[in-house]
């Protein structure tokens, strides 16, 4: 790949990346871990994008990405798996969650109110403009690529820069919450969960392979080469960004009072913004949100459109591009608040499954191992992670839960993980079964 093109498909994947969460937690994070900043910064780009990093570089390792190499661990786990990625990142919690930021953050601000009606309003108008992008998949790279991009990038840099400048005498704020009751690296990591870039980055390394493709790369060692680069571009726009964000809400002044009714990452945001610029800065806060939210769900509608056309040739890609889009905007009515609050249990069990995926895989790479060995640690830490979450949710007490080593740091289920693993090899070499191939040429 030239290196123009290594630059177009990196920056569509860190567009695509970096959305509304991307904003509104590293600056939230950054206030609230105070003198821990570094270890929780730290923890939070090892998730969002440590993990999203080597999501992509596996998924490419397969002609047809995570298709092919989740039916090695089971076809009917390929197919439940991979739709519940692509609905959790899609119509159900992501994309409606990039209008309603857009809106909170961009409108709201030159509103005198809020009400259902201008959420309605805004809406609409966001996604057509989605829509009529994602209906040309074949320019996605270019549009994005080219013109979307190198504005947010350019936007949210001048944001950065002028902050650092007023705020780079400043001492840090005093840690709070989980981040003096746990250890601030793994409370980053757990925050990273709420960008939902490491589950995307399995549904957007089929888009990544395409767009490479329609550059006219066909040879797989290329394929593979390209999307390498242009991945590790964009994670490394994505960690810059990142630390930029919270290393100002880390040593930003706040009054005594914050608003108990309204995100902190937004709140902080907003005053980071018109200290920095006064009302201008309010709308270029509402360009930088509007443009990062936007090019997010460009890239969700067209990869959950794009796999669900091939899990249902009879109906078209235009046509799962245009109800995906009607039902996102739908749920996006419900507001900032409740999208995000409904996602967090959902993540809480879906993360652990979707990294201990990937790192199977990966695992699979280097050793040889039998379908069981990566079936059985799954099967282990779905059911941990859900019972997890319904003790946490206060349904029914579980306390031996809490007994498992690590339980305080949520961490818990990577020992399973490998414990799984260790006992199904070892049940395998008893009971002989085959051995798993990952790779291009083992379609």
């Amino acid at each position: 790949m030239k290196r123009k093109d290594i630059l177009i498909v990196g920056f569509m994947l860190f567009a695509m990346f970096f959305g509304a969460g991307n904003l509104i937690f590293p600056v939230a994070l950054g206030f609230m871990s105070g003198e821990h900043f570094w270890p929780a910064i730290f923890g939070f780009i090892l998730t969002g994008v440590g993990l999203p990093l080597i999501s992509v570089i596996v998924g490419s390792i397969s002609e047809n990405g995570y298709r092919d190499l989740l039916k090695k661990i089971h076809p009917l786990y390929s197919v439940v798996f991979l739709m519940v990625i692509y609905l959790t990142i899609g119509p159900f919690f992501a994309i409606p969650r990039t209008a309603t930021t857009a809106y909170e953050m961009g409108i709201v601000p030159f509103l005198n109110h809020s009400t259902d009606l201008s959420l309605f309003l805004f809406t609409i108008g966001f996604f057509l403009i989605v829509l009529l992008v994602v209906l040309s998949p074949n320019r996605l790279a270019d549009s994005i690529g080219k013109y979307l991009t190198p504005t947010l990038l350019i936007t949210i840099i001048i944001l950065i820069v002028r902050a650092v400048i007023m705020y780079g005498s400043n001492e840090p704020q005093v840690a709070d919450g989980l981040y003096q009751k746990s250890e601030p690296f793994m409370t980053g990591f757990t925050e990273g969960y709420l960008t939902m870039d490491a589950i995307a980055s399995i549904a957007f390394s089929i888009i990544v392979l395409n767009a490479i493709r329609e550059l006219g790369v066909t040879d797989k060692k290329a394929l593979w080469s390209g999307t390498v680069k242009s991945s590790f571009l964009a994670v490394v726009l994505l960690g810059v960004i990142y630390t930029g964000l919270g290393w100002v809400g880390n040593r930003m002044s706040v009054p005594d009072a914050i608003p108990v009714n309204q995100n902190l990452g937004t709140f902080l945001l907003q005053l980071i913004s018109k200290e920095a610029f006064g009302t201008f800065g309010i709308a270029m806060l509402g360009v930088i949100v509007f443009l990062s939210c936007l090019t997010t769900a460009i890239g969700l509608i067209a990869a959950v459109s794009e796999y669900f056309h091939g899990l249902i040739p009879a109906i078209s890609y235009k046509m799962f591009a245009i109800l995906f889009t009607v039902f996102s905007g739908l749920i996006a009515n419900q507001g900032l608040d409740q999208v995000i609050e409904t996602s967090v249990p959902v993540l809480g069990i879906i993360y652990p499954i979707a990294i201990s995926t990937v790192l199977l895989i990966v695992v699979s790479l280097m050793i040889p191992s039998s379908r069981f060995s990566l079936q059985f640690p799954l099967i282990i830490v779905a059911l941990e992670s859900g019972l997890s979450l319904i003790h946490k949710q206060g349904w029914m007490k579980m306390d031996w839960l809490e007994q498992l080593p690590l339980y305080h740091i949520q961490f818990e289920w990577v020992l399973l993980l490998v414990a799984g693993y260790i006992i199904g090899q070892v049940i395998s070499l008893l009971k002989p079964s085959p051995v798993l191939k990952f790779g291009a040429h083992n379609q």
